[in-house]
């Protein structure tokens, strides 16, 4: 199955473009070579420019606390087991701690670094980074891969708190829905939301069907086309039934 989320808030598209940018950082980081981690630094100055919202930190410790309050309420529930209970309110109230410790502008420290804007300037400029514009740069891509990495983990450490808060809140927001199987006729599916809420969509496909889900959705409808993956012609919806599973996420 190939799954594909689909944000219904602002607030959500932010949070799961940091998660996808984090989990970036971590597999670029972790190689040798120079040209993954220039894609590691890229990739630190856009969650610097996409997590520059001001409200992010105070979104995310207040939806750890709405979180923390009802795990409290399951205390004492003998189908809770106490013991995960207490595991997940650590990991909560150690999330929450660690970003009301974050102080000042959320990367302020990388914007303070002239080295760094001076490449994230340049990069913005297609082929800007070429050894002739940036030789400082040229010669960091050229240290030994450990301290490449050491300065790497350096610049992205301090933002560890919101990675860590992101992972807990998409966490609890994918496990909140539950699937059920759907069957889009001629490669179309319509559905009216009649109040239902949700915060995201989650659509799983099977990987034979061979196919690419269209979505769009507001509070009053969702509409769902499966379209055919070209790459070279205009994209067409599968004139054919096709089976998936449908998640609405909520916290």
């Amino acid at each position: 199955m190939i799954s594909y989320e689909y944000p219904l808030s602002e607030r959500i598209r932010t949070l799961l473009r940091l998660e996808d940018l984090f989990r970036k950082i971590t597999h670029f980081g972790g190689s040798e070579a120079p040209l993954d981690h220039h894609v590691a630094l890229l990739t630190i100055f856009e969650i610097l420019e996409v997590a520059s919202r001001a409200d992010l930190k105070v979104d995310l410790v207040q939806e750890l606390e709405r979180q923390r309050q009802i795990l409290v309420s399951f205390r004492n529930n003998p189908e809770i087991s106490e013991e995960a209970l207490a595991g997940a309110l650590y990991e909560i109230e150690r999330a929450s701690t660690a970003l009301l410790s974050m102080a000042g502008k959320i990367g302020q420290y990388l914007r303070e670094n002239e080295w760094l804007m001076g490449i994230r300037s340049r990069a913005a400029i297609p082929g800007g980074v070429c050894q002739f514009d940036l030789p400082s740069y040229h010669f960091w891509l050229n240290r030994e891969a450990d301290e490449r990495r050491r300065d790497l983990d350096g610049w992205i450490q301090p933002m560890t708190p919101i990675r860590d808060g992101i992972e807990i809140v998409m966490r609890l927001l994918r496990s909140s829905g539950r699937p059920e199987a759907q069957r889009a006729r001629s490669g179309t599916y319509q559905l009216t939301m009649a109040g239902r809420t949700a915060q995201m969509l989650r659509v799983r496909i099977p990987r034979s069907e061979a196919v690419v889900p269209e979505i769009s959705a507001n509070k009053y409808a969702l509409n769902i086309r499966f379209m055919l993956p070209e790459t070279i012609a205009r994209p067409r919806v599968a004139e054919r039934d096709i089976p998936f599973e449908l998640t609405f996420c909520s916290l």
